[in-house]
């Protein structure tokens, strides 16, 4: 007999506000495994169906893993990832031409711009920022240069201590991951460009580390718009954060 509690009322988000309501509350939390689909399903009164399809929806928010078989890593665990979650919000969003991509490069400016002058204002840990950019000083593929680059970024923002800020720079940046890559195949002198990217790398975070907030401000926001100016990628350099 079919499930048909789930078409009208789709209640697979009974489901997830219970979660929520039981996060919120402390009855859950990071290491939590969540009830059985069987157990869930009877509590709230739905059909298993409605529990599937809302665990589904918490793994892509990046909320919980799911792992089949028995055991204390089995079952459906509260993991609380963010990033994942919003990442692959933005992808979907972008792709689907919800967000536009030059909409989210001047999401990006703005929080990297915040992001670098407030490191250079606390003259906050900048060694992983350094590690990174003495890895990108091989001659690398534009693939594992860019995904260096990426890093470097991310690095800074997780550097700056909010958890929500590297999370969003992190979804960010990946929403237009396939974008920026395909960029560089339109850039007819790729070690020229690697070698400028590395020199404004540089600059930045030398202007972080004796903290001038002002030019390292203006130094990300001349790096990100350059690059994209370069590639030619939709319009975005032309940004007014």
């Amino acid at each position: 007999m079919p499930d048909r509690s789930d078409a009208p009322a789709r209640t697979w988000r009974t489901v997830l506000q219970h979660v929520e309501r039981r996060l919120l509350d402390g009855e859950l939390g990071p290491g939590d495994r969540l009830p059985s689909e069987r157990d869930l399903a009877a509590e709230l009164g739905v059909g298993r169906s409605s529990v599937r399809e809302a665990i589904r929806v918490l793994e892509v928010m990046g909320l919980i893993r799911t792992s089949t078989g028995s055991g204390p890593q089995a079952g459906a665990i509260v993991i609380a990832a963010p990033g994942g979650g919003l990442s692959a919000l933005l992808r979907l969003q972008v792709a689907a031409q919800g967000f536009p991509i030059a909409d989210v490069v001047g999401t990006r400016l703005i929080l990297e711009q915040a992001v670098v002058a407030a490191l250079a204002a606390g003259r906050r840990d900048t060694a992983e920022a350094h590690r990174i950019l003495d890895a990108m000083e091989a001659e690398l593929p534009a693939a594992d240069f860019l995904a260096l680059d990426a890093q470097l970024h991310l690095a800074l923002a997780e550097a700056s201590g909010n958890a929500v800020v590297a999370a969003m720079m992190t979804g960010l940046r990946d929403s237009i991951e396939s974008y920026v890559l395909s960029g560089s195949a339109g850039i007819r002198d790729w070690e020229r460009m690697a070698e400028r990217l590395r020199a404004e790398h540089r600059d930045l975070v030398r202007a972080i580390d004796e903290g001038r907030a002002d030019a390292a401000a203006a130094l990300v926001r001349d790096h990100i718009t350059g690059y994209y100016s370069a590639t030619g990628l939709a319009g975005a350099a032309d940004t007014n954060p």
